[in-house]
């Protein structure tokens, strides 16, 4: 039985496909203030604002293409039952061809009913732009995106998955977004960790750093699981 290993991936990763991150920007996002676009507060005040914002990340999508490190993740199946969870909101690993992805932010190429959080229409077309007024099935929609100000509905299911692991793998992320950042906490003692960072936060000793970008440190980490096969 292939041992189970569980990814969580943060901005890092899509930022070598050309994804522009926020926590890069002093506060902007593409020249916007990040609480105007990425707020509960925010949507309230003007949603348009908001539905125009995703609408370009969205267009953003078909401009860009899964990297090395995602396509490394995806050989990765090969010798392990591999789960990923990622606080990004695009659809990069899924275009690589990863089997299992967890997404805790929301997704772009989804909207999501206003009146029912339950109700999520998929879109085939990147370049769909939608308004306050957009009607899927009877429903006014939103984006897809859990907000600052909003709980974050797959925490829990992210969590139990972390628990089961047989290794657990960070991948560009500062550590600093919760309550994505805690997932760590939840690793069975004695898991194997690694974390994939040019700029690593402070871990504790038993996690294996590999101070590298995604595209280099992927490769790195592929040639050090071998020993967990």
């Amino acid at each position: 039985m292939k041992k189970k290993l569980v990814i969580s991936t943060g901005a890092g990763i899509s930022a070598e496909s050309g994804i522009s991150t926020f926590r890069d920007a002093n506060g902007l996002w593409e020249n916007y203030n990040v609480m105007d676009v990425c707020s509960a507060d925010g949507f309230q005040r003007n949603p348009a604002l908001v539905h125009n914002f995703y609408n370009d990340r969205r267009a953003q999508l078909a401009k860009v293409k899964p990297n090395i490190a995602h396509l490394a993740l995806v050989d990765l199946e090969q010798y392990f039952d591999v789960s990923i969870i990622t606080q990004n909101v695009d659809d990069l690993h899924e275009r690589a061809g990863s089997s299992n992805i967890l997404h805790l932010h929301g997704e772009l190429m989804t909207l999501r009913a206003i009146d029912n959080d339950n109700k999520i229409f998929r879109l085939n077309d990147p370049n769909f732009r939608s308004t306050p007024d957009t009607i899927i099935d009877g429903h006014h929609v939103r984006p897809n995106i859990v907000f600052f100000q909003e709980a974050v509905p797959m925490m829990e299911p992210a969590t139990d998955i972390v628990a089961d692991a047989d290794i657990f793998v960070v991948i560009g992320t500062t550590l600093q977004v919760y309550p994505a950042a805690a997932l760590i906490q939840y690793v069975r003692r004695g898991t194997p960790i690694f974390y994939i960072d040019p700029k690593p936060a402070q871990v504790p000793s038993f996690v294996n750093v590999i101070p590298e970008k995604a595209t280099a440190g992927v490769p790195i980490l592929a040639k050090l699981l071998q020993q967990y096969k």
